[in-house]
């Protein structure tokens, strides 16, 4: 299957193709703020149970960057499979992870921060995707203590403050997304998983499904202050959907 896509045309709500850094991965963003009339026309592609659910948002902002970003969901899984945005079915399988129902070994995962989104499509495997700003400020190391292995935070402690924080953005993409790649979210052994950031990124240990040979982390260029990775897994035994 091939993944090529051009790029959109640019317009605010048009996703726009990324520079993807592997042939089997094809890569979007877009801006979750819309007007008012865009917003109930992506309403619309949605289905019941997603407008059911972005009914339950508090707040209109989250409301409607939640339909910003599954509508748009929607569209670029509708060009892959020949549908339109309201005919695609998502589903939920093991450990309520996402995935489009007759898409044969099509996966796909979405990240948002900021009021943007990627989106990750790729086949014949599992992908995990995470972005964050790299201007995001945070507890530094009380996470670290609490999501990372003991050689990363052995490595952490020897970088200057923000060379550390942003150290530790990027590491915390990398857990993010595998643990979306399998479906287990915060509920994965994070400080189980080694991640080296010397060089390539790479899976240094992990228990099982985390194993070194599983995964391949690849950061994604993207202009505007972001960190960003992508996380593909490859297990023996593919998973349950």
């Amino acid at each position: 299957m091939s993944l090529d896509e051009p790029a959109g045309a640019g317009n605010r709500g048009e996703p726009v193709a990324l520079p993807s850094p592997c042939a089997e991965v094809a890569l979007w963003m877009c801006e979750l703020a819309r007007p008012a009339d865009e917003i109930r026309a992506l309403a619309a592609t949605l289905s019941p149970a997603e407008r059911a659910r972005a009914a339950r948002f508090g707040r209109p902002d989250l409301r409607d960057r939640y339909v910003a970003g599954r509508a748009t969901l929607r569209v670029l899984l509708g060009r892959r499979l020949g549908l339109v945005p309201s005919e695609v079915e998502i589903r939920r399988g093991a450990r309520g992870r996402p995935y489009v129902a007759d898409g044969g070994t099509l996966d796909f995962n979405v990240s948002h921060t900021d009021g943007v989104a990627i989106f990750g499509l790729t086949a014949d495997h599992r992908i995990g995707v995470d972005i964050e700003h790299g201007g995001r400020q945070l507890n530094v190391d009380g996470i670290a203590r609490k999501f990372m292995a003991p050689d990363e935070q052995s490595a952490l402690a020897r970088l200057a403050a923000d060379e550390r924080r942003r150290a530790l953005l990027r590491l915390w993409t990398c857990k993010e997304a595998m643990s979306k790649a399998t479906g287990d979210a915060l509920s994965a052994p994070f400080r189980r998983i080694a991640i080296a950031a010397d060089g390539e990124l790479r899976v240094a240990a992990g228990p099982p499904p985390y194993t070194p040979n599983a995964w391949r982390l690849l950061p994604i260029a993207i202009a505007g202050g972001y960190l960003a990775t992508v996380a593909l897994w490859h297990p023996v035994t593919p998973p349950a959907a």
